[in-house]
């Protein structure tokens, strides 16, 4: 556990596609699979980005509109972070490209992570380790994914259940009373537990890759699709989750109430609930996106903040612990204050 101080947020967009996908329509289901499906994991509609939207171009989207909101900061940015699992090509790398497109100082330091359900907590603890030891007067922070692009619409164990966004983060430099705390863990061992088999290096795409298999009733996919061990992340999620938070609770000398809401990486509603009530949170502090934009991967968080919490953002001070976990295995915790922060509405691709 580790705390940076002098960085504060300043700034949040977040965009996602016009499309809608209503689960109650998804035709590789039973009505009663559906049904099922929506009560336990709280995920009725999903926003897919059309053939050709990459994650880059909805964290632009989200970028362009906070730097035309925060009047002359587009030359003082120092750093940019894109944090995706959905790059736009596997060389050069696409944080690169979105320097220039912002039109952001050659002097720019810029770079990818590849991360999904965690990046947001890690991206915000590599951007602000950057600026601090930078002297950066201003960063920005891109995380998003079209994970649509990844799945089979075929596997109704994952299509249901992921959706696209992207989101932009801008935070500046601050006097050292703005603390933020991070915890970061990470357990490779589980790292088949959500995976694509093949198109790296260790795996190169061949003919055999786009083959679709037919894995079991209503799951056909290729390996370039997403594969996720829905029992394993589950049992994961439920065993690390939790004390991780309390744990830096504890670090920080915080308790639940000195927390205003507790912003969880928005996996599925049943997974989040028992993670709520391990740590005896009341519901309201615990705010969902779930239904309207599914599991949106590493914009999750963001994309919670946005459609819940905006005008809070905007009007008040708020103490904050967000949490993600997922991929990897990978999980991450963040307490940090926000004060009247430009939190943007929501914007539609």
């Amino acid at each position: 556990m580790f705390t940076i101080s002098g960085i504060k947020l300043s700034g949040l967009a977040v965009t996602v596609p016009q499309q809608k996908k209503s689960n109650h329509d998804y035709p590789f289901a039973t009505t009663k699979e559906k049904d099922l499906f929506i009560k336990t994991t709280g995920i009725e509609n999903r926003r897919i980005a059309p053939a050709g939207v990459t994650a880059s171009d909805l964290c632009f989207e989200a970028a362009q509109k906070l730097l035309i909101e925060k009047e002359g900061t587009r030359e003082e940015i120092g750093v940019l972070i894109f944090v995706t699992q959905t790059p736009d090509w596997l060389i050069p790398p696409t944080g690169i490209r979105l320097q220039h497109r912002l039109g952001l100082p050659k002097s720019c330091i810029a770079l990818d992570i590849n991360l999904g359900c965690s990046g947001y907590v890690y991206g915000l603890s590599v951007i602000a380790s950057l600026m601090k030891c930078t002297g950066a007067k201003k960063g920005l922070l891109l995380v998003g994914d079209v994970s649509s692009s990844v799945i089979s619409e075929k596997d109704k164990s994952t299509a249901p259940i992921f959706s696209d966004a992207g989101s932009a983060t801008l935070l500046e430099e601050s006097d050292d009373n703005d603390k933020i705390h991070f915890s970061l863990h990470n357990d490779g061992e589980g790292y088949q537990a959500i995976h694509i088999p093949d198109g790296g290096m260790k795996n190169k795409i061949s003919s055999s890759s786009v083959v679709y298999e037919n894995i079991s009733s209503g799951i056909e996919r290729n390996k370039l699709h997403l594969v996720m061990n829905g029992v394993d992340v589950f049992n994961f999620s439920l065993r690390e989750v939790a004390p991780d938070a309390k744990q830096l609770l504890a670090y920080c000398g915080k308790q639940n109430s000195d927390i205003d809401y507790f912003i969880f990486h928005q996996a599925n509603l049943l997974m989040n609930e028992a993670i709520r009530k391990k740590m005896d949170l009341e519901a309201e502090k615990v705010p969902y996106s779930l239904n309207d934009f599914g599991n949106t991967s590493s914009a999750s968080i963001p994309v919670t903040l946005v459609t819940q919490l905006a005008e809070k953002l905007w009007n008040e001070k708020l103490s904050l612990l967000l949490s993600g976990f997922g991929v990897g295995l990978s999980w991450g915790t963040v307490i940090l204050e926000t004060d009247k922060i430009r939190c943007l509405p929501l914007i539609e691709l």
